[in-house]
């Protein structure tokens, strides 16, 4: 009988379907929890993503999400992603956990600190040292690479330096490095990690969630057009996802009545792309405000073909896992993928069209070309649906991680 783990999970953007994104810390933990382990997830106040923030007016405050302990971390707010204040954050959920006094808590079995921020390696590598148990790293994004090829930072500017002497620490000292990236080892190897440390799991869906989804309202129903192609995006409109190409693709093809566009979120770039639109006149294109996470499937329902892009860059050759990529599948939607990452899911899936980030040639030619074939959509449809229930439930990928913990606890 597998043993009853005592997990801890330090992740500060880690947030729950009341708070907002992000939620895979909050899908593994549940599933974790269901299976009879106890789950503590270190988790800051404070995020751009989240859409209510918990009141925290002391520097820790315990609350009880579904029978997962978050251990809420006061930090500031920022003003955007982008900005020096978001570095601050960082640093200041840091520092704060060097305060919290681990031997008042039960003694965990593991420790998993995971990006996006790489600053809690070093809270978590002397957390192992004093309680004597293992850490793994979880890598989403690889940072500092993130910065140099979609932040435009010179691979010398300090903080990028900073970041990496924590990369290469984490590298070095974990027991495991997991990532949702399936190629993610090609570069860590180069950074110092033994090929051998390397583990993916990557990001999936919720089938309890997507169980208990919640119908829209009926005034953001109303928002999407009657008889006519959408062509849907659902997610973060930040710089990284290089928008600017579908709002171009909008205007190119605003003479087609029978397609309309549409952007369901929040982000950065949201009110720029807004601008264009009005300046442009584009009555073919629609901005919605973010819903709830349980409501995301009742959005996709609307949508005849989901897109998903990024700008282009190095470091998408190491894979993708973007979330919505997910939800879009279990929701049997056809996907426009814009993204340079070689072989991937919607590849292998057979659930769609991959084309080249940034291109707004061959958007258009994508778009009018499905858009014209409704059998084929809904094959694709279908295709996506299965793949994604055989190979990527919370379920599924929350074992892999008990099994390695498992290895991890027997190697002691």
């Amino acid at each position: 009988m597998e043993n009853k783990k005592n997990i801890w999970l330090i992740s500060q953007y880690t947030g729950s379907p009341h708070h907002g994104m992000n939620y895979r810390g909050y899908y593994l933990a549940k599933e974790w929890v269901k299976k009879g382990h106890s789950v503590s997830i270190f988790t800051g106040s404070y995020s751009h993503l989240f859409v209510n923030f918990p009141k925290v007016s002391k520097a820790f405050r315990h609350e009880s999400i579904e029978d997962i302990d978050y251990i809420w971390v006061k930090t500031p707010q920022y003003k955007s992603s982008q900005s020096i204040g978001r570095v601050w954050a960082m640093l200041v959920f840091m520092f704060r956990l060097f305060f919290f006094n681990i031997f008042k808590v039960k003694k965990p079995d593991v420790i998993i600190v995971s990006s996006l921020s790489l600053f809690p390696i070093l809270n978590a590598y002397i957390w192992s040292k004093l309680l004597k148990v293992e850490f793994i790293l979880e890598v989403r994004d690889i940072w500092p690479l993130t910065l140099i090829e979609v932040g435009g930072f010179s691979k010398y500017h300090p903080l990028v330096l900073l970041l990496g002497l924590f990369e290469k620490f984490g590298y070095k000292k974990a027991k495991y490095v997991v990532s949702v990236l399936p190629h993610a080892h090609l570069h860590m190897t180069k950074r110092g990690m033994e090929s051998d440390k390397f583990v993916y799991i990557p990001n999936g869906i919720s089938l309890d969630e997507v169980a208990q989804s919640e119908d829209i309202s009926q005034e953001v129903k109303s928002l999407f057009p009657k008889d006519k192609c959408i062509i849907g995006y659902l997610g973060t409109i930040g710089l990284a996802n290089a928008m600017d190409t579908f709002l171009s693709s909008a205007k190119a093809l605003k003479e087609q009545k029978h397609i309309h566009f549409v952007l369901v979120g929040k982000g950065d770039e949201k009110s720029k792309l807004q601008a264009y639109a009005k300046t442009h006149k584009l009555e073919n294109i629609t901005f919605i405000d973010a819903v709830p996470k349980i409501q995301v499937q009742s959005v996709l329902r609307h949508f005849d073909i989901a897109y998903i892009t990024s700008k282009r860059s190095p470091l998408y050759q190491y894979g993708v896992s973007a979330n919505k990529m997910f939800d879009y599948m279990y929701a049997s939607k056809p996907i426009i993928y814009a993204i340079e990452s070689g072989k991937n899911l919607i590849d292998l899936a057979s659930c769609g069209v991959s084309i080249a980030p940034e291109n707004r040639e061959a958007l258009d030619k994508v778009i009018l070309n499905l858009s014209s074939d409704l059998v084929k959509l809904d094959k694709m449809g279908e295709n996506a649906k299965a793949y994604v229930q055989a190979e990527h439930t919370y379920e599924a990928l929350a074992e892999k991680y008990l099994r390695l913990m498992e290895n991890m606890c027997n190697e002691k």
